[in-house]
């Protein structure tokens, strides 16, 4: 899991420079908006629950990989369309994985299961989102993604399985399977949850 979950921050930091780049951002800003995205959710997990030091206070290296991984975006952006399909797995692979240990911390933590699977959620998405409203752009989480569903499914299966007895690595692996096969599956047939536009709302202004 901690390999999935630097690949995952890494590649999270990635498409976080992408975005900062998109919106003209000097290498400061791109290294601060891919780390953001890259560590925000488990930031904002770990000061919810109390639990301290946060990650990458405790791992101070995940600042140093997440930089790097920005910096580097800088250099090969130009090359990465080639690779969306590579990106699109690894992104559901880090959200899942990031799920999974955002649970893990919230049953450490003592939390009902509810909390746990919430903030395995917050963990998942939180980055991402974070990263959005930096760049002043409505989060594709909130408007059309099946992303948080997809979290909070993984999420509560992920739960579920450890209260019915089965072991933490198996119930990992069964939980990455099915959350990045669920996103993947979304991904492709364009699955997306009901949105209301202006229209759905007149007379209401």
């Amino acid at each position: 899991m901690t390999t999935i979950y630097i690949i995952a921050i890494i590649a999270e930091a990635m498409s976080g420079a992408i975005m900062a780049m998109r919106r003209g951002m000097d290498l400061f800003g791109i290294c601060l908006i891919g780390i953001i995205t890259a560590l925000g959710g488990g930031t904002v997990r770990d000061m919810l629950l109390n639990h301290y030091p946060i990650g990458w206070v405790k791992h101070p290296e995940y600042l140093l990989y997440t930089s790097l991984a920005a910096i580097a975006t800088t250099f090969t952006v130009r090359h990465l369309h080639h690779l969306r399909y590579v990106f699109l797995v690894v992104d559901g692979l880090g959200l899942v994985a990031f799920t999974i240990i955002g649970c893990n911390i919230g049953l450490e933590g003592g939390v009902h299961i509810s909390i746990a699977i919430i903030a395995g959620m917050v963990t998942g998405v939180f980055g991402g989102l974070l990263r959005d409203l930096l760049c002043h752009q409505m989060p594709l989480v909130l408007q059309k993604e099946i992303y948080a569903m997809v979290s909070l499914a993984a999420g509560a299966a992920y739960v579920a399985m450890l209260k019915a007895g089965i072991n933490t690595g198996t119930a990992s692996v069964l939980a990455l399977a099915g959350g990045v096969t669920f996103r993947m599956l979304a991904i492709h047939f364009r699955w997306q949850l009901p949105s209301f536009k202006n229209a759905d709302i007149r007379g209401f202004d």
